[in-house]
């Protein structure tokens, strides 16, 4: 059994991870991602966030020689690429949550338009919105 003095020297120091913004773009079904590290900007596609993510941390091995235990991905999406990945939510209830025209949102997903910072941020709100409801569901069994 270890005395108190040999846990206090076994003890390792916990290294806050660093945050590195990931920024996806949808383009017809294909997700394309940047970083942008130490002024080098790396890209790189996929066909799903998980596989992007995997290119990316070796991208940032090859090039940076950073362990991918060293930080953590904040995913940004465009709207193309929020709805390719998240295709089971409803266009029409995130439009009406956020107050803007169910078609118009439409062409921000399919990237026929882009929305401006105000209208990104309606929708971020609204998804957000629905989470929260989402999270606040309790389902029984009898």
């Amino acid at each position: 059994m270890k005395s108190k003095k040999d846990l206090i020297v076994d003890a390792q120091p916990v290294k806050e991870k660093s945050v590195i913004k990931l920024i996806v773009e949808g383009e017809e079904g294909s997700l394309w991602g940047r970083v942008e590290y130490e002024n080098n900007l790396i890209v790189d596609e996929a066909d799903s966030i998980e596989q992007l993510q995997k290119q990316m941390r070796q991208l940032l091995s090859d090039f940076h020689d950073l362990d991918s235990k060293s930080y953590e991905f904040v995913i940004e999406f465009d709207l193309t690429a929020f709805f390719i990945e998240f295709d089971f939510l409803k266009m029409t209830k995130i439009a009406e949550l956020s107050g803007l025209n169910g078609s118009l949102v439409r062409q921000y997903a399919t990237g026929k338009k882009h929305p401006s910072a105000k209208q990104a941020e309606k929708i971020e709100n609204a998804v957000k919105q629905l989470a929260q409801q989402l999270s606040n569901v309790h389902i029984y069994a009898r």
